[in-house]
């Protein structure tokens, strides 16, 4: 691979985009700035990913991709805030192709029979400028229970490619895979599951 040649195109690039006036337009971190609406998922760019325990050995990570849902959102008043999310199960990713096909399955999260995995919001707590707690009902492999999302405000402003008013959020959480039905290997491969969500989001209205 030519490093040069890489190089070259991205400084190539960026001039393209100043050119263009568009690097100069970058979100805000304010939370102030997010205008209030339904906003739709952006797929392209909104990942699940999750990792656990893989012997003791390390935490072993996927990802989940492929989003879709709403978020109605005020930042006068963020604990009227409302999200509901899909997840196609059968876009889980790792860096095991064989382990991909073995996920899907019916010893793992059996995607054929739940091919969807949904989040739906009870109940939004702000903990601060831009730091919020979510409550709601996560259901995966066909059982539904709670589940606590710890959500950080990232940016928001206009995309300088497509022009969607765009806003991001970063969020976190843990759920027991057991408590799901997914016990394949536990304890040895670890029951404890944690959460990282990037969630980008375009508003609709």
């Amino acid at each position: 691979m030519n490093i040069r040649v890489i190089v070259g195109s991205l400084t190539a690039f960026a001039a393209a985009l100043a050119t263009q006036g568009l690097a100069q337009q970058v979100a805000s971190t304010s939370p102030a700035s997010v205008k209030a609406g339904t906003y739709s998922v952006e797929p392209g760019h909104t990942q699940v990913t999750f990792s656990v325990s893989h012997f003791g050995f390390t935490e072993y990570s996927g990802v989940f991709s492929g989003a879709s849902g709403s978020l109605r959102i005020d930042p006068a008043s963020p604990a009227a805030a409302k999200l509901d999310v899909s997840m196609p199960v059968g876009t889980v990713q790792t860096t095991s192709a064989k382990l991909d096909g073995e996920l899907k399955g019916d010893q793992w999260f059996d995607a054929a029979k739940f091919p969807t995995a949904t989040f739906d919001s009870t109940k939004v707590t702000s903990e601060g400028p831009g730091r919020a707690t979510i409550a709601g009902n996560l259901t995966l492999h066909g059982v539904t229970r709670p589940v606590i999302l710890q959500a950080q405000f990232v940016g928001a402003g206009v995309n300088p490619l497509d022009k969607s008013e765009t806003i991001g959020f970063s969020a976190t959480g843990t759920i027991r895979r057991s408590e799901f039905g997914v016990t394949k290997y536990v304890p040895l491969v670890g029951d404890e599951v944690k959460l990282s969500i990037a969630g980008a989001f375009t508003r609709a209205n």
